[in-house]
């Protein structure tokens, strides 16, 4: 054994198992010089050191070692013997930061904090060396599947672009802002992990500009897949828009029918609780606006179940014409929002296209939104977007950790 144990003692005042550690004579004699791979001794030793190790029973326990300096017998090189014990973080043991890390998946790093009796801002640098060392291993060779969207970082508009392997579903990176320049930044980090910006053959993303001119900037290859549910989002805020419209312009009896149903008309039929079912019913019969708007992205929601682009292209022109063929019948005002939605997919409906050929949707981006959300409600936010990149590496990321 190249380690041993002289001493296991127990302190009452404290309430802290100790374990004195030290080097055998037979870590020597395998021990090489990490530069030039020469036979080393033992030079001398550092000054007592500690690590927090997992708990003895309902005990704190800490390891404690001289650690021995090795000097090289060629080049004279001297350097500290790293133990087998020790973590990432010089102050966890291994086994410490694989239980720590298996906590923080699951609670806010505070409360983790509290439970292990340690500083956040210790678990929190350990944290970030795990992440560290991990992500530089990752490997992007195959990807070719890519969404991208933009998060909310906190109130106002502050954002991080997080781009995922769809194919594999992990985060691949994440940047401050959702411009061009995020792209560029994350090009540069798909080639650092041996990625290749024109491996992409699809990206599937909302209606940004900057993203569309980034892609076709940048990735000769990637056909651009617009996501059927930030389509179906934009026609959803265009229903919400009609209603607040006819609340403010319609007659007697309008507002009275459409007061607190917002929520009404961001379910499908089939969500619908009995009472809102019989809500609804008493809507329609009153021939409102917003009932029209809201049958309109039902419609549109039943495009996506065509068999194949062509059917879906025929549909979707014919669902365009009738948008504007409504509009003009009624008040202006109460469909300009639907009017806009239908401009949207004309423009768009390449990309939106593309969604029958590749079948690429944006779920598991949005599902790391709702995941993230949650989380940071729990952790009543993080203290800097690093904090937040961070957890979304170690939560979504699929990175071999523990690193040791």
């Amino acid at each position: 054994m190249n380690w041993e144990v002289m001493e296991s003692r127990f302190d009452r005042a404290s309430g802290t198992v100790f374990l004195e550690i030290r080097e055998t004579d037979k870590l020597w004699e395998g021990l090489r010089c990490p530069q030039e791979g020469g036979a080393v001794f033992c030079y001398d030793h550092t000054e007592r050191l500690t690590w927090r190790h997992l708990n003895v029973f309902e005990h704190h326990c800490e390891i404690t070692c001289r650690l021995p300096r090795g000097k090289c017998r060629q080049c004279g090189h001297v350097f500290r013997v790293r133990p087998p014990w020790e973590g990432l973080s010089t102050h966890f043991t291994k086994e410490f930061e694989a239980f720590a890390l298996l906590l923080m998946r699951e609670m806010p790093v505070s409360q983790v904090a509290q439970l292990v009796g340690e500083t956040d801002t210790r678990l929190w640098r350990m944290l970030f060396r795990q992440v560290d060392a991990a992500y530089a291993q990752a490997d992007f060779s195959q990807v070719c599947c890519l969404g991208v969207d933009e998060m909310s970082v906190r109130k106002g508009h502050e954002y991080i672009s997080v781009f995922a392997d769809l194919l594999r579903k992990r985060v691949l990176f994440a940047t401050e802002g959702r411009d061009k320049e995020t792209w560029v930044r994350f090009l540069e980090a798909l080639e650092k992990h041996n990625g290749h910006r024109h491996s992409l053959t699809q990206v599937s993303m909302d209606m940004s500009p900057a993203y569309q001119g980034a892609v076709a900037e940048h990735c000769r290859n990637a056909q651009v897949v617009f996501d059927k549910f930030h389509v179906l989002k934009k026609v959803g805020e265009a229903v919400d828009r009609a209603r607040q419209a006819e609340v403010r312009l319609g007659g007697k009896g309008v507002w009275e029918a459409l007061y607190k149903s917002q929520w009404l008309w961001r379910k499908n039929p089939e969500n619908l609780t009995e009472a809102q079912q019989e809500r609804l019913a008493r809507i329609k019969d009153k021939n409102l606006c917003t009932a029209k708007a809201y049958q309109m992205r039902l419609v549109l929601q039943d495009i996506y179940r065509s068999v194949h682009a062509a059917q879906a292209r025929k549909r979707f022109q014919v669902w365009c014409r009738w948008v504007r063929w409504v509009a003009r019948f009624h008040n202006r005002n109460l469909f300009a929002a639907m009017v806009k939605a239908a401009q949207m997919v004309e423009n768009h409906l390449t990309g939106i296209l593309a969604h029958w050929k590749w079948g690429l949707t944006n779920a598991f981006m949005e599902g790391l939104n709702s995941v993230f959300s949650a989380t940071k409600r729990k952790a009543r936010g993080y203290r800097s977007t690093t904090h937040l990149i961070t957890m979304l590496y170690f939560v979504a990321g699929k990175l071999r950790l523990p690193q040791s």
